[in-house]
């Protein structure tokens, strides 16, 4: 076993956009047994995580997340994270073999002052760039993230917790219309956050339930 266990604490700092999606958009990539969450008519909340894992860190990466829709499954809501990509091996086969989440691996370009903006690229395709403009005054926030995945058959549940310096910002995301995230349609944020001083927990997944059907999204 090449990655460390769960649970993983991480270390850093990150910038974050929440969107508003159209479900419709969103359908194929999430597996056909499952229930998304509906906020509005036809939308669902989904948004944009990119982070950085420094010193201190269980393992020390970058990380692009993408959450597509919230689901309602066993009881829960949760966050259904259908693209993912770092930049360490082991944390690509820990993400897959832990908790079920599609990790691929893939190049972050940082540029942290006073406008945080970083870019990720899959190759020689530009995944996304997430900028931050005009931060407000921060302060020290516990939060906790409920998320699913899916290992085989297994749907899986955990959390993250959170200890962070939140800031809210202007953010602006580009998605580059050759680019694989492209179909999602994230649009423009609805908020925008950079936090710094992060302290993150990822704990051991749960079972939820066993499941049918797959979708055969593309990542």
């Amino acid at each position: 076993m090449p990655y460390p266990p769960a649970p993983w604490n991480l270390q850093g700092y990150s910038l974050q956009s929440l969107h508003l999606l159209d479900i419709d958009c969103v359908r194929p990539y999430i597996p056909a047994d499952l229930h998304i969450f509906s906020v509005f008519p036809g939308k669902t909340l989904g948004g944009v995580y990119i982070s950085s894992y420094g010193i201190g860190s269980t393992l020390q990466y970058n990380e692009l997340i993408v959450v597509s829709a919230l689901i309602w499954e066993a009881g829960k809501i949760g966050s259904w994270i259908s693209h993912i990509y770092v930049d360490h091996p082991d944390s690509v086969a820990g993400g897959r073999e832990i908790w079920g989440l599609p990790k691929q691996e893939a190049e972050f370009i940082w540029n942290i002052g006073n406008t945080p903006t970083v870019e990720v690229r899959y190759g020689t395709e530009s995944l996304c760039t997430l900028s931050s403009y005009g931060q407000l005054p921060g302060w020290q926030q516990a939060v906790t993230i409920p998320a699913f995945g899916l290992l085989n058959t297994k749907l899986l549940f955990f959390e993250a917790k959170a200890d962070l310096k939140l800031q809210f910002a202007n953010v602006k995301l580009t998605v580059p219309t050759e680019s694989r995230l492209s179909d999602l349609k994230l649009g423009q944020p609805l908020l925008g956050a950079y936090a710094n001083s992060l302290q993150l927990l990822v704990q051991a997944p749960t079972v939820a339930k066993e499941i049918s059907l797959v979708s055969e999204s593309v990542i």
